[in-house]
C-alpha cells in the first residue's frame, strides 16, 4: 500500500501506526542510531510503482523509515513524497547489484554507489531488526 505523503496525510498515518507501530519518540531514536536513512539513488522499480517515478531524465531519490514493527519507503517524485508501508514478516532484501526490497509483489533497487555505502550501517539495522521479528513468528519446532 502506497500513500502520498507529501502533506499531512492522516489517513496514510493511521494506516502506518496499526499496521507498523507507532514511530520512535526522539530519545529511543537517538538510543538505537537513529531511525532514518540518508536519500539513495532509485535505480529501477517495479511495473506497479512505475507511475511514482519521474518519467523525464530526473535522478529519482528515497529513503527508508524505520518502525517498530517494519519499514516505510519514501518515494520522491519531483516535489511530491509517496510512502510504501513493508510490516518485517513480508520483507524481503536482496544484495545483488546495489540494494533492493520487496514485498506485495512490488520491489525497489537502490544503486550500488558512495550514497548506498553511506547507509551500509542503517541497511543492517534493518536486516537485524527483521532477523529479531522472524524470532516471534517461528511456528514449526525444529526436529532432531
Amino acid at each position: 500500500m502506497i500513500y502520498n505523503t507529501t502533506h499531512k496525510n492522516k489517513e496514510a498515518e493511521s494506516i502506518f501506526n496499526d499496521l507498523l507501530g507507532k514511530g520512535y519518540s526522539f530519545f529511543q531514536s537517538v538510543k538505537i542510531g537513529g531511525t532514518g536513512s540518508k536519500r539513495m539513488i532509485i535505480e529501477e522499480v517495479s511495473v506497479g510503482f512505475q507511475k511514482y517515478m519521474n518519467t523525464i531524465s530526473d535522478i529519482n531519490y528515497g529513503n527508508i523509515e524505520l518502525r517498530k514493527q517494519g519499514i516505510i519507503v519514501h518515494l520522491n517524485k519531483g516535489l511530491k513524497t509517496f510512502s510504501w508501508a513493508i510490516p518485517f514478516y513480508q520483507l524481503h532484501t536482496y544484495k545483488t547489484n546495489g540494494f533492493s526490497i520487496h514485498a506485495h509483489g512490488n520491489f525497489v533497487r537502490f544503486k550500488n554507489n558512495k550514497l548506498l555505502k553511506e547507509n551500509r550501517k542503517f541497511i543492517d539495522k534493518i536486516i537485524n531488526l527483521k532477523i529479531e521479528n522472524d524470532k516471534h513468528y517461528d511456528f514449526y519446532p525444529t526436529i532432531n
